[in-house]
């Protein structure tokens, strides 16, 4: 069975992309490929295509725009770069999204969003209106006001359960690496690409690894997880590298890009 089959045919479509693919070390951001991604995006959605975007970010921009050098490694440190962070981030999109005619909405979701039935409700709500309206949601964790990590831990759970709440056809998880290795590809020179997963087996979990870069939270555990959450609700979730966005366009052609799960 090829799982890619039908991608052509997305009508609602969840992308999330990570602090290391939206800035450069040092915490500044990547204007040049953030441009080329909302470039992308801009374009599906002109093809009639809903799109939503889960955006990290926050934190590591604020680390750069404060010229912190690091992390900061303490709870009101991290909420306060988010704060100048998000800010930052949020105005790049707009401006961005407006130059290729589309309208941008923020919407920052904490834990309880997901785990209360009303609040879920509400959310679900919010999400259908706003793609309703031709709103390209920008999605991100309340990293301000959370206080667990920051409560999802990274965003690629975030965006399964965005894609849930949207009733998304597709998750795309942009990150730093192609996709799902049979080994650690950064140690393994004779590592394999796997191109589809039917099913996330506990051998598949093993293959996740550990935590992510130093600007990102995540890793890809977090992404196999993130995927899922979104198979439960019938949601395929594609995880593929986001240097080149261009090579967005590659997954809606069904060509052999990333790695699919069912």
């Amino acid at each position: 069975m090829n799982l890619r089959d039908g991608l052509k045919n997305t009508k609602r479509v969840v992308f999330k992309v990570g602090t290391s693919s939206l800035t450069y070390p040092n915490g500044r951001l990547n204007i040049d490929k953030i441009d080329r991604l909302v470039r992308v995006i801009a374009d599906l959605k002109n093809r009639g295509v809903d799109t939503v975007l889960v955006s990290s970010g926050a934190i590591g921009v604020g680390v750069g725009k404060l010229n912190l050098g690091e992390k900061p490694k303490d709870m009101p440190g991290k909420q306060a770069a988010a704060a100048v962070g998000q800010c930052e981030l949020m105005y790049l999109y707009d401006k961005l999204f407006s130059e290729y005619g589309h309208v941008t909405g923020q919407v920052l979701l904490t834990k309880d969003a997901i785990e209360h039935e009303d609040r879920r409700i509400n959310a679900h709500n919010t999400f259908m209106k706003l793609l309703q309206l031709g709103v390209v949601p920008i999605v991100n964790e309340n990293d301000a006001v959370s206080t667990e990590e920051i409560e999802f831990g990274d965003n690629d759970t975030l965006s399964a359960y965005v894609a849930t709440l949207c009733e998304s056809d597709l998750l795309v998880i942009l990150t730093d690496i192609d996709g799902l290795y049979d080994a650690n590809p950064r140690e393994n020179p004779d590592a394999k690409l796997i191109s589809q997963v039917e099913k996330i087996t506990e051998d598949i979990l093993a293959l996740g690894g550990s935590a992510g870069s130093s600007r990102g939270t995540g890793g890809m555990i977090t992404k196999l997880y993130a995927a899922q959450i979104a198979s439960k609700s019938g949601i395929k979730t594609v995880v593929c590298s986001a240097d080149e966005p261009k090579d967005i366009y590659r997954i809606f052609e069904e060509e052999e890009i990333g790695t699919i799960f069912a």
